[in-house]
This record gives C-alpha cells, structure tokens and sequence, in this order.
C-alpha cells in the first residue's frame, strides 16, 4: 500500500474526504516524527504496537567495492515493535 492508497482508505473508512484523510494522516505522522526524533524517543499504541529509537554502537563492517574494512558509526535508527494483540486489533476494526 502506498500514501496515495492510505488515504483513499482512510476516508473511506472514516467517511470523510481524501482532502481532510490526508490532512489527518500528515498531521498524526508529524507528530510520531516529532516524538521519536525530538520528545521522549517512544511511542505506544495499545494493541497495534510501540515505535521507539534505538542506539545502534559503532561496529566494524566492509566496503562491498574495495572490500576494506571500515567503521561505522554509531547511530540510532527507529525500531517498531507490533503488539501481540495485533491480529485481535485488525478483526475488531475491519
């Protein structure tokens, strides 16, 4: 599904315009962006799932061109872990 599809299901579902669905869906995505990138680094939805950063550390990989080695750096990278109620979430809302 692509961005294009989400919304058009989003109104349809919510009985709303694509105009005011894609409103929401950039206004809920900005704000999940906002939190892991600038708040509290977490987000927890009850029965879909947890959205959280996560420090990766510095490791050792290879250069697949010049098969050097190399480091690479440490960093944080965004992790989604899905709920176990999920299956029980998609039933009860289709």
């Amino acid at each position: 599904m692509n961005r294009t599809e989400l919304i058009a299901k989003v109104a349809e579902r919510a009985e709303m315009s694509k105009n005011d669905a894609a409103k929401c869906i950039n206004a809920v995505l900005g704000v999940i962006a906002d939190n892991l990138t600038k708040g509290d680094k977490e987000l927890a939805l009850p029965d879909f799932g947890r959205f959280s950063v996560k420090q990766v550390p510095e490791r050792k990989g290879i250069n697949p061109r010049t098969k050097e080695e190399i480091t690479i750096e440490a960093h944080e990278k965004i992790v989604f872990k899905p709920s176990d109620n999920m299956d029980l979430y998609t039933r009860k809302h289709c």
